[in-house]
């Protein structure tokens, strides 16, 4: 293990990695059946779309593993999977197979960009300012997560959001789990995230709010993985909706990761060097997903509880690709888990990424406008993509406006036309 992953160059252990790789696992393992649930609103039944889901995530996570020795979990990515689903399937109408075909070739594509000078260029082009506020907004996204799948913030008709009835039992829950889990981290104890599920989930069965009536293990039919599994259509590959999808697909992907890393490997890890080897192996992945038979994956947010409780190596990853290889034998015990148990995590990730706010200059205007936008507009619209969109743009209008083009690069310009037209075609 010292060999293959450095440990004791990272100054970690196996230990260390393992208890990394159980808290990333737990935290995201929930994705395997959301993305599954979402994914079957195209038609596909949902037992196919797990084996998709879990087989892109094990390849996803042992390609990070050994390309770029980081402890990042890769899995197909939430908000990416709508985009996929109720925009290119159920709006631009390609069949399921059509739009796998979208993510190989959006994910060559990302490909392209991530092994070619573009990837610097992209890093070098993107002002720090606009990168220290994509990664808050990203904690801020992953704090209204955390707090939403908590059931502390509810949707009203009235003011959109507000606070839930604290007397609920489940809120209650919640609540002794957030601050369980926020002393365990407050005091160093290690395996903490890790702890606090496991006493969360002890406690929803204690207390019957979650259903073990049905707990066994099974494996799923692979008979119906047959209709997606290496089975993409190119029948559309000349239509112009096959290119908008793609375009579309390339551009959140591509953008949505060299943010997640930058706040992930750059940021919390403090290793930039490792960054464009990471994102080789996450569009290696994006091209798995497609064969595979799902949406396009990322290096997930969750995976940042891993990072947070001492990963460092690919050793995380790796054996997090093996746990979630292995949840294919326990679908049924995963969905125990209850959002009380992993909502406080998410919290307490949301607020670490938040610290590089005093990183950006807030007396000029024509940066604290831009990055105010990106900041707020990331967990307002509920998409990394679109506040990131309205970021640039402002960006490149704002410094023009203001005689301060010369601290606008070419690629700033390309870049904000991109978002712009995503933007338009994401409105026909």
């Amino acid at each position: 293990m010292d060999y293959l992953f450095k440990l004791k160059e990272h100054n970690t252990s196996f230990k260390t990695e393992l208890i990394a790789a159980l808290t990333s696992f737990f935290a995201a393992v929930y994705i395997i059946i959301v993305n599954a649930s979402i994914l079957s609103d195209s038609g596909i039944s949902e037992e196919p779309l797990i084996i998709a889901t879990v087989l892109a995530s094990f390849i996803g996570c042992l390609l990070t593993a050994f390309i770029s020795n980081t402890p990042l979990i890769v899995m197909p990515g939430m908000g990416i999977n709508a985009l996929f689903t109720y925009t290119i399937i159920l709006t631009m109408n390609l069949t399921f197979n059509e739009a796998l075909a979208s993510v190989v070739v959006s994910g060559i594509l990302f490909l392209v960009v991530s092994i070619t000078s573009l990837s610097k260029t992209l890093d070098k082009a993107i002002p720090s300012s606009l990168k220290e506020s994509i990664t808050i907004g990203i904690g801020l996204f992953i704090t209204f997560l955390g707090l939403q799948k908590g059931g502390l913030i509810i949707s009203d008709q009235t003011t959109m959001v507000k606070i839930a009835d604290l007397s609920n039992p489940r809120i209650l829950f919640f609540l002794f789990m957030l601050i369980l889990t926020i002393i365990l981290f407050a005091k160093n104890i290690k395996g903490s995230f890790l702890i606090s599920i496991i006493i969360g989930s002890l406690i929803g069965i204690i207390f019957n709010f979650v259903d073990i009536t049905n707990l066994n293990f099974s494996l799923p039919n692979f008979n119906t993985y047959k209709e997606i599994f290496f089975n993409i259509n190119l029948g559309a590959l000349f239509t112009t909706k096959f290119w908008i999808a793609t375009f579309s697909l390339t551009l959140v992907i591509v953008f949505e990761n060299l943010g997640l890393l930058h706040g992930q490997v750059s940021g919390l890890l403090k290793s930039p060097e490792k960054q464009n080897k990471a994102l080789t192996a996450i569009a290696i992945s994006n091209i798995a997903c497609g064969l595979l038979g799902t949406s396009p994956s990322v290096s997930t947010v969750e995976g940042t509880a891993g990072i947070a409780e001492g990963g460092k190596t690919g050793l995380t990853s790796l054996i997090c690709s093996i746990l979630i290889l292995i949840s294919l034998l326990f679908i049924p015990f995963i969905n125990i888990i209850p959002n009380e148990a992993i909502a406080p995590i998410l919290i307490i990730i949301g607020s670490l990424m938040i610290k590089g706010i005093t990183n950006i200059n807030f007396e000029d205007i024509s940066e604290a406008i831009p990055c105010f936008l990106t900041i707020i507009l990331v967990p307002f619209t509920f998409s990394i993509i679109d506040g990131m969109a309205f970021g640039f743009i402002s960006y490149t209008l704002i410094k023009l406006f203001t005689n301060k083009r010369k601290e606008l690069s070419f690629v700033m310009y390309i870049i904000s036309f991109v978002f712009l037209l995503y933007l338009v075609l994401n409105s026909i």
